[in-house]
């Protein structure tokens, strides 16, 4: 259950972020693609820290050591 708290919480910054980026953004021809570019940047990163975080906690292979005679660490 530890796992998840420090997923929530980056979320959290990261809606805070988005939202930051979506109400401060000055108005002009390119305000929607300026928020776009923003909110996907964000989202993006969000999901690669989150994927790498979760591999890191739940590898898919175990790693294991090596028990041959004479050999050391």
């Amino acid at each position: 259950m530890a796992s998840v708290i420090p997923v929530i919480f980056i979320l959290a910054i990261v809606l805070g972020l988005m939202a930051c980026g979506y109400l401060f953004v000055p108005k002009g021809t390119n305000q929607t693609t300026i928020r776009a570019a923003i909110m996907l940047t964000l989202a993006s990163c969000y999901l690669m820290w989150m994927v790498t975080y979760m591999a890191q906690l739940h590898p898919l292979i175990t790693p294991y050591r090596s028990t041959k005679a004479g050999e050391s660490l």
